[in-house]
């Protein structure tokens, strides 16, 4: 697929071919005048040598400069590979200088100077471009679209059976209304025992359940009904109590008595 030029990205290319001109150029000046130097202290005789031993002081720019590329795609900071330009540009550049001489003229400490300080300018702004082309490619890769499948399972809805009716109980001139049982609860399947007591008869062991203090999760499986249900009489129950004051704790003894005495009976006769 064919790529439109754009205005931006020719600049870029622009940019790109100018810089790495720059820097061949001046990292050429740089080794070159660093082989001089070798040359005319100690290693004239071996021309291979001399040759060689620029790279000793340029390649650490090199290398530092792409130990910094390499942390900044990851996005850290490389203290060691900044030491490594740092001692490499710094070293280029007084080698260059120190080779002039003494009692040169200074514009030929100008001239020596130019080239390792454009090497290290333009190598950075070299690997500055290259740093933004590698960011770019990174961002805008496609990802694969990944497929998730979501399993919602609906939970059982739980609605209140309207409350019975309280029936009207007229006594010579006064008006009394029976206490009604707490609204039915239409329980989930995990909550209700499949087979269930009729309606007085679970109502008889939760409050047996009640006065022998068994828990509402022992009452429930008893009694048949829902926790939720066990609970709402339980707390009917208590404020009864409290209404009639502690002093009653024996009738509802009594009461359970007589209430596990006829469960006896009947399991007798039968």
């Amino acid at each position: 697929m064919n790529r439109r030029v754009t205005p931006l990205s020719a600049l870029a290319a622009g940019a790109a071919v100018v810089t790495v001109a720059l820097t061949a150029a001046a990292f050429w000046l740089s080794y070159e005048h660093l082989h001089d130097v070798a040359a005319a202290h100690g290693l004239g005789h071996a021309p291979e040598r001399a040759w060689a031993w620029p790279a000793t002081v340029d390649l650490f720019i090199v290398a530092g400069e792409l130990l910094i590329l390499r942390a900044s795609l990851r996005g850290t900071v490389d203290r060691w590979a900044i030491a490594l330009a740092a001692t490499g540009s710094l070293g280029s550049i007084a080698l260059n200088v120190a080779g002039v001489g003494q009692h040169a003229h200074p514009l030929d400490y100008v001239v020596a100077a130019v080239p390792p300080v454009a090497a290290l300018l333009a190598f950075g702004a070299l690997m500055r471009q290259v740093h933004d082309a590698l960011s770019r490619a990174v961002v805008t890769t496609p990802e694969e679209p990944v497929e998730v499948t979501l399993q919602v399972t609906p939970e059982p809805r739980r609605e209140l059976a309207p409350a019975a009716a309280e029936s009207l109980v007229i006594c010579g001139g006064q008006t009394a209304f029976t206490p009604a049982v707490p609204p039915r609860e239409v329980d989930s399947e995990e909550d209700t025992p499949p087979d269930r007591l009729p309606a007085d008869e679970a109502l008889n062991r939760i409050r047996v359940s009640w006065v022998m203090g068994k828990p509402v999760t022992e009452a429930a499986a008893w009694s048949t009904r829902s926790r939720s249900y066990v609970h709402k009489v339980y707390t009917r129950l208590d404020e009864e109590r409290q209404a009639r004051g502690d002093t009653d704790r024996a009738e509802d003894d009594a009461w359970m008595r007589e209430q596990v005495a006829a469960e006896r009976s009947e399991a007798v006769a039968s």
